[in-house]
């Protein structure tokens, strides 16, 4: 038997399509079965890569007792929350505000009309160890929605109410009794971080998510304390289990505090903001070539492991088999048959060394391999052919699924990578990649969110595309990347922006980026995302694209919008950085951004400017329609701000000497 998301676009749905639950995709049509109907919705949302979501499937939707429940009083609705961030923002603000916490698989029970009354995450399907069982829950909100109505209807009117506020958080914050001072608000966000960073690296405990951004600020600065908290974790996070050491790319977090036990799903965001982070290290601070051999490594995991006709797949269970992380994890006797079965046997005590394949292993006794001490990240040249027997080894095993859905927003997050490394194949397949996005997510009038082009593309897709565009660029120096680039803006202005879009003249007018476009119907807020989180806010993108367009064309007016989004953001920068740390690098382009011109083809001044790492500065060449080239030599660099341009260099030195910043 066969339910509604047989032929669902999402490959998460159509795991849950031989279930003997009676799902609907979301949309119209399953909200009026519901009116029609007169029952509860019970709203169950996740993704490919989540192990508990195939927990909960295997436990309770697989269930036919529990199915034949759900099938009889409610309307069952299942959501990829990565095809659809906009139905899950919404209703994981709403989880969140009636249980403190949220995450996947995020079950919800709902009005008819989409209103939220009670909502929780995973549910075993019977009462465990203190949590309550699904068959039970289910039974209870049934019995609540036949003999209590009116008390669901007036809890569902208090929570919408209360996520109204929540969704819309920015609309809400008063106006800022202090002004935004960059150099200073970034100095609090360093001193934050420096706090929290722990001897084992990272911000705060167990389980341990990289957060790339916090990287990123405190690369702006030179101090002792600074410095040790980015090579602490960017080390740890490299040379611990949290990075597949032979097969390549990052698990989504770590389990414990020293990096080493992972959740083992690898999404393709993750590797593309942190592959970002270190090629950005490593230019800060060449004495860490590792740092860029990490970052390589990963994008040619996502190059050979990712790929797909289209773009790059979303992400790689944390699941084999059935089994977490099994095609992970060794025992020695496993790495010995694997050397055995490729006649190097004489490498086995070297290959446990280096990569830790210990017996009993710390993950259900057996070994996550990670690095030994002192071993370079990259495998010694004598090491190698162990490594490709391992690899076949591996290979040999259950393979953890793949979700292939192409999502524009984390295609348009690697496509930066790729094009950032300066590495010739690799920004190839970033330039090749974008090329093709502008015809595979876009049908000549909307931008979709993946090619299946079903869902609208959010806030965060296009802003995202916008800002590879630019980096496109600025690799190149072809103008055209501008000029498509400016037409996603625009979009992203008609269809995101709330209210009147500002001007030069009236510079104060809208309100920012709603996170979805208003040609979505089948959602009845519209949110707003100011926090940065796993990855960086919409807005935060959106002010950084827009800002980074307007200083490569000169467009005053784009930069004014970009200047509104941190207007109307300032209280919670000044307040909280900590909460929004890519809103505050987005600040530095819109407020105070640098421009490096140098007209005509890449020569030594763009190359050198390429390897550095500038904070907040585009960088201009080629022959093309910016004003900033006009009048301009060839084979001389300006560094321009506010405006104003310092005098043209074809030297090096002063070239460093002028692009230096005091104000960091």
């Amino acid at each position: 038997m066969t339910n509604r998301l047989e032929a669902a676009s999402s490959t998460y749905l159509r795991q849950h399509a031989n279930n003997p639950v009676d799902w609907w995709p979301w949309g119209a049509e399953a909200l009026a079965e519901a009116a029609r109907l007169d029952r509860p919705i019970f709203l169950s949302v996740g993704y490919a890569a989540c192990h508990w979501c195939h927990v909960m499937a295997h436990e309770s939707f697989e269930n036919d007792n529990i199915a034949a429940l759900m099938n009889s009083k409610f309307v069952a609705i299942k959501v990829d929350r990565e095809e659809r961030p906009d139905v899950d923002a919404l209703y994981m603000a709403a989880t969140q505000l009636m249980t403190g916490q949220g995450g996947w698989p995020m079950s919800v029970f709902l009005l008819p009309d989409g209103r939220p009354f009670m909502a929780g995450t995973y549910y075993p399907p019977i009462d465990r160890q203190g949590q309550v069982g699904f068959s039970r829950l289910l039974t209870a909100m049934d019995d609540a929605w036949t003999h209590q109505r009116d008390a669901v209807e007036r809890q569902a009117t208090e929570i919408t109410q209360s996520l109204e506020r929540e969704v819309r958080f920015i609309d809400h914050l008063a106006p800022s009794s202090a002004p935004l001072e960059l150099a200073f608000t970034r100095q609090q966000l360093r001193d934050e971080l420096v706090s929290r960073v722990d001897e084992n690296g990272g911000f705060g405990d167990a389980p341990k998510f990289p957060r790339p951004s916090y990287i990123d600020a405190l690369l702006d600065y030179e101090d002792a304390t600074s410095r040790d908290a980015v090579a602490r974790t960017l080390d740890a996070m490299a040379r611990g289990g949290l990075y597949d050491h032979l097969r390549g790319g990052f698990a989504r977090y770590s389990v414990d505090a020293e990096w080493h036990i992972p959740h083992f799903e690898k999404m393709l965001s993750d590797q593309a903001l942190l592959a970002r982070t270190y090629l950005r290290a490593a230019q800060k601070r060449p004495d860490h070539p590792e740092w860029r051999d990490a970052a390589l490594d990963t994008l040619r995991f996502v190059a050979s492991d990712l790929f797909i006709p289209g773009g790059f797949a979303s992400s790689l269970d944390a699941d084999a088999g059935n089994v977490e992380g099994s095609h992970v994890t060794w025992t020695p006797d496993e790495v010995l048959g694997a050397l055995q079965a490729s006649h190097r046997t004489d490498d086995l005590a070297a290959s446990l060394s280096r990569w830790r394949i210990e017996s009993p292993g710390q993950f259900d006794g057996r070994s996550i391999p990670r690095l030994g001490n002192g071993e370079p990240f990259l495998t010694p040249p004598e090491l190698r052919p162990a490594l490709s027997a391992l690899r076949n080894a591996r290979a040999l095993r259950r393979q953890p699924g793949r979700d292939e859905k192409v999502i524009l927003e984390w295609n348009a997050m690697i496509a930066s990578a790729f094009v950032r490394s300066d590495d010739e194949q690799l920004m190839d397949h970033g330039l090749t990649l974008l090329a093709n996005l502008s015809s595979t997510h876009f049908d000549g009038m909307t931008w979709w969110r993946t090619e299946q082009q079903q869902a609208h593309a959010a806030a965060a897709d296009v802003s995202w595309l916008l800002d590879a565009y630019v980096d496109a660029f600025e690799a190149t120096g072809d103008d055209s990347w501008l000029t498509i680039g400016t037409d996603v803006a625009h979009y992203l202005l008609k269809h995101y922006w709330d209210g009147v879009v500002p001007t030069t003249s009236l510079p104060h007018e809208g309100a920012g980026v709603f996170a979805q476009s208003d040609l979505v119907t089948d959602i009845s807020m519209r949110s707003k995302e100011i926090f940065d989180g796993a990855t960086p806010s919409s807005h935060a993108v959106a002010c950084r694209a827009l800002a980074r367009l307007a200083l490569c064309r000169g467009n005053t007016e784009l930069l004014v919008v970009a200047q509104r989004l941190v207007e109307v953001a300032t209280t919670i920068l000044v307040s909280h950085p900590g909460a929004v740390p890519d809103l505050l690098d987005a600040a530095g382009y819109a407020l105070d951004g640098v421009e490096i011109v140098v007209p005509g083809p890449r020569n030594d001044l763009s190359n050198h400017v390429r390897s550095l790492a500038m904070p907040r500065s585009v960088l201009i060449t080629g022959s093309g329609s910016s004003p900033l080239l006009v009048d301009r030599r060839v084979n001389f660099a300006y560094v321009c701000r506010g405006g104003v341009c310092q005098r043209p260099t074809s030297d090096v030195h002063e070239l460093n000497l002028q692009l230096q910043r005091p104000d960091l």
